[in-house]
């Protein structure tokens, strides 16, 4: 009987939406958004989103897809049209303000935008684009906010599988895509991990991340919204203001995508930098060292997790997982053979850690139970079948898994290397790189051989005395590097070129080929270990 009654309670809760989210904190006097020396209460917040929701209904053309585009920094403006957009069933469409001219102008024509929001510092960046332009900061979107003030919740009916965002992916191996961005999309991770990591309304979520990407949309606003915690808002992140900002908010929270770690950890160390209210910090694809190094130095728990735009594999950390590792992917994301699409053999390693069969037991990560939270690319169908293949979701990332079950991170599939007839991933090699206590940053590419196939090139960024017999006497000191695997060709360069998350873009570095640019380059005898 009691397991009878037991199941009967088992039931799946329903998917969340954000706009019951919202609406759920009407009333609620407790802070619900700090910017800047300004304060809004949850009760203005969703007030202020009604407003910019009546504002969309007006200017948007019914029978078009209601999809705005946004281009702003982190500002209030844009989490009220975020709001808006989920209490009233518009899509905001994110647009990246590195992206350029003609690059932009489709992108805006791609997602079906009618009209774009943006600010003066923003509004040349569109010349190109083909549809009306509104500037926060002119008379007319304060008079259209004006003349909607005092709106209603929006009468309309809003589902879990309704859009609310378009959010495109880095575009690091191509043009980016439009991932389709539902409202459980951003309403159940966020609820799941304001449960998970016991947010609540003492809370404050410090967000520095842009908006327009899924990290802080997923893992910043989402969790705060969900725990009714107050989110405080960073126009942009700032690794000399990050502290200060944390301490003059009072924040418990932090999210990250890239390389903030990396960039906080090279500030000067000060002996109060634990003495903070900092508690957790979540994000994805730090290293190991900046993890360890930066929960030591600010006191806090940095949990790290590997997933995509597109969330639909997804590999956690865990306790006591092993140095280098991603650590264990959730049930049914495996390992598989892009050719035979059957899983890879497990990694074997000697007993200096050297992946004795990297070749065979590297693969593709793919959620083998199906889309995962993935909810396709928005008029990119190709796109989407080549995600989908098989009815499973192919990640476009390598990855080797140990006989013990976790995973480790070998590259992007474009990141495959072809030397001396053998194929070699790049992330391993940048782990080790990372090793040397003067490299802040490694990005491992592919340049030609002058014969057949690839040489191994290395992009630096050091943050201390480096030189050419340093770096040789410590490759030759790493028992798990495969003499194949020293880089052909070093470039010591003062930034590594990124997307606005963060993310390197090889296929810059690997396109001006083995040469110095602004840095300086190294370089080694096809057979040799000495670099000149």
């Amino acid at each position: 009987m009691r397991g009878a009654s037991a199941t009967s309670l088992e039931t799946t809760p329903p998917m969340p939406t954000v706009r019951e989210q919202l609406l759920a904190r009407r009333g609620d006097d407790h802070p619900g958004l700090v910017f800047e020396d300004e304060t809004w209460t949850y009760d203005e917040v969703v007030r202020e989103s009604c407003v910019r929701s009546a504002v969309l209904s007006a200017l948007l053309d019914p029978d078009l897809p209601p999809h705005v585009g946004v281009l702003l920094e982190n500002v209030p403006e844009f989490l009220f049209l975020l709001g808006g957009a989920a209490l009233g069933g518009q899509v905001v469409v994110g647009l990246n303000p590195t992206r350029r001219g003609p690059a932009l102008a489709a992108d805006v024509a791609r997602a079906d935008v009618q009209l774009v929001v943006t600010d003066a510092a923003h509004a040349d960046l569109l010349a190109d684009v083909d549809v009306p332009v509104l500037p926060l900061d002119c008379p007319d979107w304060a008079a259209l906010v004006e003349e909607h003030a005092g709106a209603a919740v929006p009468d309309v009916e809003v589902g879990p599988d309704d859009l609310m965002m378009l959010i495109f992916t880095s575009g690091t191996s191509g043009d980016p895509k439009a991932v389709n961005v539902t409202q459980a999309k951003v309403a159940h991770p966020g609820r799941f991990l304001a449960e998970r990591f016991g947010l609540g309304p003492d809370d404050v979520a410090y967000l520095s991340m842009p908006l327009f990407h899924s990290n802080a949309v997923m893992a910043g606003w989402g969790p705060a919204l969900a725990a009714g915690a107050t989110v405080a808002l960073a126009r942009r992140f700032s690794a000399s203001g990050f502290l200060p900002d944390v301490r003059r908010y009072g924040a418990t929270y932090a999210n990250y995508v890239g390389k903030p770690l990396t960039y906080v950890m090279a500030t000067p160390e000060r002996p109060d930098d634990a003495d903070n209210p900092l508690r957790l910090v979540f994000g994805n694809e730090a290293n190991d060292r900046d993890i360890a190094g930066f929960g030591r130095r600010f006191g806090c728990t940095v949990v790290d997790s590997y997933s995509s735009t597109e969330n639909a594999v997804v590999v956690q950390r865990v306790p006591d997982m092993p140095p280098g590792s991603l650590g264990r992917p959730l049930d049914g994301v495996k390992v598989l053979d892009p050719v035979t699409e059957e899983e890879t053999p497990d990694a074997v390693f000697d007993a200096a850690g050297v992946l004795l069969n990297a070749e065979e037991a590297t693969g593709e990560l793919v959620n083998t139970l199906g889309a995962g939270a993935f909810a396709g690319y928005y008029r990119d169908p190709d796109a989407e079948a080549e995600r989908m293949r098989g009815g499973r979701y192919w990640s476009g990332d390598l990855a080797y898994r140990d006989a013990a079950g976790f995973v480790y991170f070998a590259g992007r599939t474009a990141d495959w290397l072809r030397v001396d007839g053998e194929n070699l991933a790049a992330a391993p090699v940048e782990r080790i790189l990372l090793r040397h206590p003067a490299v802040a940053e490694a990005a491992v590419y592919a340049v030609p051989d002058d014969s057949v196939g690839d040489q191994v090139m290395a992009a630096l960024v050091v943050r201390g005395p480096l030189s050419p017999a340093g770096l040789e006497e410590f490759l030759a000191a790493q028992p798990d590097l495969s003499p194949k695997a020293w880089p052909r060709f070093v470039r010591v360069v003062g930034t590594l070129p990124r997307t606005a998350t963060n993310k390197v873009l090889k296929r810059e570095l690997a396109a001006e080929g083995p040469v110095a640019g602004d840095g300086v380059l190294w370089t080694r005898a096809a057979r040799g270990t000495s670099y000149a």
